[in-house]
């Protein structure tokens, strides 16, 4: 396989070992604080006890580890490596004829394995892990869904357009409702209908519009108008695309994903960037593993007087320099000063020149 050696599949072994070792315990201490924090909501709401155990922190396991993985992936990185530095082990390694870049091959395959592995969770086992986890914080932990913006615009269909002031989430109700519709040649308004609110009815799943106006445009001045205190209308517009935020998304296959963000670009909805960041994340974060491995390498093959304490106080600063940052870069999606192609990437593309530099500097 790859002419693997012993040498290989020994420090392969030691890299994959460590990784689920390091992941196992910071998963036991992050449960035990996300216990202590939610076990209120818990008692209040009698949540059962099976429930808590198999719809929620099974649930939150593979989310949680996928979310921290460049942090793991760092740390085991710098914890076995610096070890084996201090042992002298890399001197013999070089002494027997062993190439600097020949001893980065178990690295990278290593590492390639936990990103399939990423990218596994992240594609397919996640998104259904979330519906059931998100489907648990909703009925037994507070609630804390955020409600859409002010000035809320949606694109129906090539011709219809609707505008919404502000959407109360207290009674799923949009206030200052507009529908416009404009001509097949887009020239001139079809027609207008405003309404002072409009209230979702989810038993017909339809509009209920209270205090409407309906202006028709005809040619000349032969318009048509119409006034009522009540009016149901159905349109391709549901209560939930007012709740489109991070946590919808997260539930989201890969196939349902890509068609939200297609629906939210022809309607020209905001909250599309929602499911722009998470598509990204789920491709960005996986490559991670390679960068962070190089850079952590590069870091640990040399022997310093802090030992293997000074490598991983490093290796936690820069690991946590990274996750911040990919957190950061969010944020360029939320100011619209970056597309998320380019914001989500960046931390990659920017460690990355990182983990060449150091690796040319390390075999020196």
């Amino acid at each position: 396989m790859l002419g693997l050696r012993k040498l290989d599949w020994y420090i392969m072994k030691k890299f994959i070992l460590t990784f689920f070792i390091a992941i196992l315990l910071i998963i036991g201490i992050v449960i035990i604080f996300d216990i202590s924090e939610k076990i209120d909501d818990f008692v209040s709401k009698e949540a059962p006890l099976k429930a808590i155990i198999f719809d929620y922190y099974f649930n939150f396991v593979p989310y949680f580890m996928n979310m921290f993985s460049p942090l793991f992936v760092f740390i085991t990185v710098i914890f076995f490596t610096s070890r084996m530095t201090a042992n002298s082990e890399f001197v013999a390694i070089l002494s027997c004829g062993v190439s600097y870049h020949r001893i980065m091959l178990p690295y990278v395959l290593s590492a390639a394995l936990i990103a399939m592995f990423s990218l596994s969770l992240n594609l397919w086992v996640i998104p259904r892990a979330n519906v059931t986890r998100l489907a648990f914080e909703k009925k037994y932990v507070k609630d804390r869904r955020s409600m859409a913006d002010r000035d809320i615009h949606y694109k129906l269909e090539d011709n219809c357009f609707v505008y919404v002031e502000s959407f109360s989430t207290w009674n799923n109700t949009a206030y200052n409702f507009t529908l416009e519709k404009i001509g097949e040649d887009q020239d001139h308004l079809v027609s207008k209908l405003s309404a002072e609110s409009a209230q979702w009815d989810s038993t017909k799943h339809i509009w209920r519009l209270k205090n409407y106006f309906i202006r028709e445009y005809g040619e000349g001045l032969r318009d048509r108008i119409r006034t009522g205190k009540q009016l149901d209308t159905a349109i391709s517009l549901t209560v939930e695309d007012f709740y489109r935020t991070k946590k919808t998304v997260e539930q989201l296959s890969r196939k349902d994903l890509d068609a939200l963000i297609r629906v939210q670009n022809e309607r020209g909805d905001a909250n599309v960037m929602f499911a722009k960041i998470e598509k990204n994340n789920r491709w960005s974060l996986p490559f991670s593993a390679f960068i962070l491995t190089i850079i952590g390498v590069s870091l640990s093959t040399k022997k310093r007087r802090g030992g293997i304490g000074w490598n991983i106080a490093i290796g936690i600063a820069l690991s946590f320099s990274y996750i911040l940052f990919m957190r950061f870069s969010e944020m360029f999606v939320y100011t619209d000063t970056l597309p998320p192609g380019i914001a989500i990437w960046l931390p990659n593309f920017i460690f990355a020149i990182i983990a060449v530099i150091m690796y040319k500097i390390a075999p020196k």
